[in-house]
């Protein structure tokens, strides 16, 4: 296959649409949370649970995303999640009890997120670039910021119009319509194609390997497994600073519009500042993405040991 542009941007891109998509309508919750109160007067920390139990299903099902990745590759691994989370979304309206909601928003929409979200991409988008890996996934990732300043006011403003069960039913059509088709065009890695990542021409035998910007080579060159990585202290290090930072930015977006509607701001201006600060966890991780030089030391390594970790 050949085409007038190297395909590893069409990768980019869709995973650009993806993570715009996919993560944000996890972080929608937030949007939802208050009129799921309002209407069945459910005590807020159950609420909210359903939105926790769903991290404790991602952390659950990973592993087996990262095995899954292994064996069938990317499009099965997006339209898994994009069945699971677009599933979720569409049943959640159904709600009546509090259980609905961690079936729906917590297992299908929590594990759907993991597919679609940073943990699934991370698995093969760094084997088509090597020089320009940083560059292009920092693009990627980028995705989530945008989705986040678009998409979050508009189903705010569909929350405010219609209800809260309307705006839920489309953004799960909107996740399948959507993500379904695109998700199609990927493929694990350059090679399977024909190419060679960055779009460079294949090197002929016994010609000279190309410059590596790869700081550690044994580090780089191991194949991890689980049992290798949990053995490195690096490896707890990136698990111990990444639960840091999920708990405290989570503990304080999903809570967030509520108790800006309880402190007197309008809905309007509550999803807005929803949307606002969801698109800064999206910069953080475009920025800890791993570079093609230099970089930042803790996005190459959880890039390399986080994913590897998780398929075996």
């Amino acid at each position: 296959m050949r085409f007038p542009f190297f395909y590893g941007w069409v990768v980019v891109a869709v995973t650009f649409v993806t993570m715009a998509i996919g993560v944000n309508a996890r972080t929608a919750f937030s949007l939802f949370f208050p009129p799921i109160i309002s209407e069945f007067g459910w005590e807020r920390g159950v609420t909210a649970g359903a939105f926790s139990f769903g991290f404790v299903v991602s952390g659950v099902v990973s592993p087996l995303i990262g095995r899954l990745m292994d064996r069938a590759g990317p499009r099965a691994v997006m339209e898994l999640g994009v069945v699971l989370m677009g599933g979720g979304l569409l049943l959640a309206p159904l709600t009546s009890a509090p259980w609905h909601l961690y079936v729906t928003i917590g297992v299908m929409v929590g594990a759907g997120s993991v597919c679609l979200g940073y943990s699934g991409q991370s698995l093969f988008l760094p084997n088509w670039f090597i020089r320009k890996r940083g560059f292009a996934i920092g693009i990627a990732f980028a995705g989530v910021g945008i989705g986040s300043v678009t998409l979050l006011p508009w189903v705010q403003h569909m929350i405010e119009q219609t209800g809260w069960r309307t705006a839920c039913t489309a953004m799960g059509l909107l996740v399948l319509i959507v993500l379904a088709p695109i998700n199609l065009l990927l493929r694990k890695r350059p090679e399977d194609i024909g190419l060679e990542p960055d779009g460079d021409a294949a090197r002929l035998a016994g010609a000279a390997k190309p410059v590596s910007n790869v700081v550690d080579p044994v580090w780089a060159g191991t194949e991890w497994t689980l049992k290798r990585a949990v053995a490195t202290a690096r490896f707890w290090w990136i698990a111990f600073g990444y639960f840091c930072g999920l708990y405290i930015w989570y503990a304080v977006q999903v809570h967030q519009t509520k108790f800006l509607l309880d402190i007197g701001f309008s809905p309007g201006v509550a999803g807005s500042a929803s949307s606002a600060c969801s698109a800064f966890p999206a910069r953080s991780c475009s920025a800890m993405s791993p570079t093609g030089s230099g970089g930042n030391g803790c996005g190459r390594s959880a890039a390399r040991v986080l994913p590897s970790a998780s398929r075996r």
